[in-house]
């Protein structure tokens, strides 16, 4: 009994949540062999819509994030870089990733600096928000990949 609650909140741990992210951008990685195909291919998929206002709203941020005129080509070097930074790590003086949003919420949790327990699950939250769509991203780009050059598996 014990091992299955262990499993369960296992599968929601964030080294688990970064192993799936890293396996997705792997199996990616080793599937797109010609990566100037992706070039020009947008990232809209028309088979999928969202079906909810919800859903939307998520499809939303996530074309927000990747840019509305990046190509596949331009996702599949960003997923690429953000899994070598997850395992390499980032430099100090990175800042070219800082969202200003981000950067405002992250300074009004700051001001709030009693309550770091708040603090941690604010950003926890988020990470595993954002490897999960990065996650999904890497499996579309995938099969995409794989519907351009024809191999429907």
């Amino acid at each position: 009994m014990m091992q299955i609650s262990e499993s369960y909140t296992q599968k929601n741990s964030l080294f688990n949540a970064m192993n799936r992210f890293i396996g997705a951008v792997n199996n990616m990685d080793h599937t797109v062999m010609v990566p100037s195909l992706l070039r020009d291919v947008p990232l809209d998929d028309e088979d999928v819509k969202p079906v909810s206002a919800a859903d939307a709203a998520d499809a939303a941020n996530d074309t927000a994030y990747f840019h509305q005129d990046a190509d596949m080509y331009s996702s599949y070097v960003l997923l690429k870089s953000i899994r070598n930074d997850i395992e390499w790590g980032v430099l100090q003086g990175d800042e070219r990733r800082k969202d200003k949003a981000g950067v405002a919420e992250v300074s009004r949790l700051a001001a709030e600096d009693d309550d770091l327990e708040k603090q941690f699950h604010f950003h926890l939250n988020g990470l595993h928000a954002v490897l999960s769509k990065l996650t999904s991203r890497a499996d579309t780009l995938t099969t995409r990949y794989k519907e351009e050059i024809g191999c429907r598996n």
